[in-house]
This record gives C-alpha cells, structure tokens and sequence, in this order.
C-alpha cells in the first residue's frame, strides 16, 4: 500500500497552506505543555458527562472518546467542493427513497435489482404510499468520507437512520476554544455552534401542514441507559425541546401526545433516536417497550412528523452503497461529485470469487453492521480470522460487501511520546428540511493505534476538532 497522505505535510513537500499557522504553532509547543492541555481537555469532557457506552463489552461502565487535540483542517476551497458533492447526494438519496415507496421507477428500470431492495430488512412495505412532509424521509444524514490524496476524497458510507456524534463535534469544539483561544485567533475558523438552531429549524420546517401554531418538537430517547443519551439530552436541552422516552407519550383521540404537568400536549414533530423496530409494537416488534403503541397511524394520517422517517434505512444499507452512483445519476442526471469507495458486493458469484481469493488485502463488511463490528481488515487480521471470515461469506455471502484496504490519510496526534501522524475520517452532519443546511466541518475520527485504519469510538478510536477555514 502507497505512503498515506498526510494532510498537514502532504507527501513530504513542506507544510500544505492550510496547516501553516497550525504548524509553526506547534514548532514551539513543548509536548509537556500539549499533555496538560490533553488532562485539561479531558477534565472539561468529564465534568459536561461526554461519555458513551461498548454494548457487549466485559466493562460496560460509561467512558470517554479519547479526544486529539491536534485540529483537523480543511481549507475553504476544499469544503466547497465537498459541500456541493454532499448536497447532491443528500438530495439524491431521499428522491430515491420516495420513489421506492411510491412508483419504484428506479427498479422498473432495472438500475438496482428489485430484490435487493424489496427483499431487505431495511425496506418497510408500511410506508409505501406515505408521503411525509416536503416528501423528505431523511432530515439528519451523516456522511462517512475519506481521504486519499490532495483531491481524493470519497464517500465511506451513508447514515441515514440516526446518526450520531454531531454533540461530539460541539463539545469538541468548545473545549477548543476554551483551551487555545490564541490559536482560533490566529486562524479564521467557520463556526460550528449554531447546529442546534439549525437543526430546529429544519424540524420546524418539516411539521405536518395546515398547523395554526408553532410546531410542538420532542426528542425520543430509548433512556439513559442508550450508549448515546448524552447526545440526545444534550440536544434536546440546546434546542430547547422536551427530551421523553415512550412512556411520557400516548396516542389519544388520533394524535401524538405527551404528558405533561398541565395535562397533555400535543407532539407535531418528533425527532426520535429508536430503530424502525422498536417504534411501534402494534406495527413493527410487538415487545418492544421502547416505542409508542399506534404512533404508526398517527404518523401514516399525516398528524405527527417523525425524524427521520421510518424506512429511511433502506439508503444506508451497504448492498445499496454499491448502487449509489446509478441513483445519483438516475434522480439528478449527473455523475456523482463524490465518488464511492470501490466496492465488491459478495452476493454476485464473480465478485465473490474475486474476494475469497484477496481475503488478506480486503476490508469485509457485513451489510447491516455498523460501529467497526464484525468486519474483516484483511492486513491486519490473523490467518485464523481470515480463514474464519472465509468460511462466514461462504456459508452466507449476500450478507457480505468487501472494499480495498485503503491508503487513509493521516493528521498530526499526539501519542504517548510527542506528535505522529494517525488515519482518520470525517462524518459531516447534513440537515434537509425546507433547505439542505451544512454545517462547516463535522465529526473527525482518528485511528489512536499507529497504523490502525478503525476510527470506530468501540474499537479504540478518538475524535478531533474539525476546523474549515474561511477564504
């Protein structure tokens, strides 16, 4: 595999122009100084409770994303670029998922096999025939991208369900500020504080019509015992909306209700942080306790938005991912911007072929897995694990997608003894309402272990400040 690309030094000739200030900045720091920083960034993310949780692990107690406090940067001419690239995807990907639930002209013209998509545990046949409001079934994206060289960048993976980490990028932030205010002065930083407010508007803008008053907005969390509570009341509370779990709703006399002090209250819009299953036991898993019974109904009349809506999962999925350049260019009529990661979909017998025989060079996926679970690296994994994996897509190979390992690219990290370049990714967060909002920069996970390419937070990863600079 080709050296990475670093961003801050590029392939070794001189410091690249956005990284300029960064750099001679850090020609003077002490690596003392930077780990007092680090124990103080730290004590800042214990006392506002960032944490989050490792399902299945033996120690399950509540932990902190390990935070760099080295800056990502991404000049104003590279977030234009991208910026253009995501919004056409953004608006691709929900123009898909309307079609499929209404006229499914994309599979009548035999751009993505109707099984793939009819056949999937994403798709929902309840909400076909649907229309939510402005026709969006996708309001909160997060686009995994990386980076390869200086004008490589490429879409990972698309979350269209409900993504996560956007609280981590706030905080991340702030903490930023607090601790480097001279640097942030020295650097024309976009700011990134105003998500909340973007994102209640893009909920406000989403409400049922023919509404004669404000929108009435509340978070759904599974409770506190979810891995990512944190964010959900720290959004609601930066919002100021109501943050409830299914027990403080009821459906009464065909609409959303929520109790309160005073009696009930209407719900119009409901940005809710449960999967499809668990939302309603009379529709989907019958034990759930996380969901509402009959919100389903409410939801199907047109009497209550859910964020995002039920079904939007169908984008997300990995056998789709392959597809996703036909579906860009079957709603917009133009090549994608951003191109995907090269992908081999192991349910065809040839491709699969073409992997089995590449196991060790390959990085394998389970088509439904998130969070770094369940996948092969093929360069880092044993021969026993190869040969584990080998047997798994044989035994079961439409569940599989395979990708090149790829050459990440890499940002300055501090490490135990001073600073050493480690591989990260970036996860922008796209708002789409009555408008597609982006806010400049995003989440940006950085692989600790040298060498490592899993940025995941449950696998060992920690997270950077992202700044785009203005022009």
């Amino acid at each position: 595999m080709a050296a990475a690309f670093d961003e801050m030094n590029g392939h070794g000739g001189g410091v690249r122009a956005p990284y300029r200030d960064v750099a001679e900045w850090l020609g003077v720091q002490r690596i003392e100084t930077l780990k007092q920083k680090t124990a103080e960034a730290e004590a800042l993310f214990r006392r506002s409770g960032i944490t989050f949780a490792v399902y299945g692990s033996d120690d399950a107690s509540e932990r902190l994303i390990p935070f760099d406090i080295l800056p990502r940067i991404i000049s104003g001419s590279e977030w234009r670029r991208l910026e253009t690239g995501i919004e056409q995807r953004v608006r691709a990907l929900n123009a898909f998922m309307y079609d499929i639930y209404h006229r499914q002209e994309i599979l009548k013209a035999g751009i993505i096999p109707e099984e793939l998509v009819i056949g999937n545990k994403a798709f929902v046949p309840e909400m076909i025939g649907v229309d939510p409001p402005r026709g969006i079934y996708s309001h909160i994206i997060g686009i995994d991208m990386v980076r390869t060289g200086e004008d490589q960048f490429m879409v990972l993976e698309d979350n269209t369900r409900t993504p996560s980490g956007v609280s981590y990028m706030l905080e991340n932030r702030e903490t930023m500020l607090h601790l480097f205010p001279d640097l942030f002065s020295r650097n024309r930083v976009r700011p990134v504080e105003h998500y909340p407010d973007s994102l209640l508007q893009t909920l406000e803008s989403v409400a049922p019509p023919n509404l004669d008053k404000e929108p009435v907005i509340a978070l759904l969390t599974p409770g506190p015992f979810n891995s990512a509570y944190f964010e959900h009341s720290f959004l609601a509370d930066q919002m100021g909306i109501e943050l409830v779990e299914a027990s403080d709703l009821v459906v009464l006399d065909g609409l959303l209700q929520m109790k309160t002090t005073l009696g009930l209250k209407r719900v119009d819009v409901l940005y809710r942080r449960v999967d499809d299953d668990y939302l309603d036991p009379l529709v989907f898993n019958a034990n759930s306790m996380l969901g509402v019974p009959g919100i389903f109904d409410v939801y199907r009349a047109g009497r209550v938005t859910i964020v995002n809506a039920p079904g939007a999962g169908i984008a997300d999925d990995k056998a789709i991912y392959t597809y996703i350049p036909a579906i860009i260019e079957f709603y917009t009529g133009r090549a994608p911007l951003l191109p995907n990661v090269e992908t081999y979909s192991c349910r065809d017998p040839a491709q699969l072929k073409y992997v089995l025989e590449r196991l060790p060079q390959l990085v394998v996926k389970e088509v439904h897995g998130s969070g770094g679970y369940g996948m092969l690296v093929g360069p880092s994994a044993t021969s026993a694990e190869i040969e584990t994996f080998r047997a798994k897509l044989i035994a079961n190979p439409s569940n599989y997608i395979a990708q090149p390992t790829l050459s990440l690219s890499t940002c300055p990290t501090l490490d135990g003894t001073g600073v050493s370049p480690r591989h990260l990714d970036l996860r922008p967060f796209v708002l789409v309402g009555d408008q597609v909002r982006l806010v400049p920069g995003g989440l940006t996970r950085v692989a600790l272990r040298k060498g490592s390419l899993v940025v995941n937070s449950s696998q060992g990863g920690g997270t950077k400040d992202t700044w785009v600079l203005q022009e």
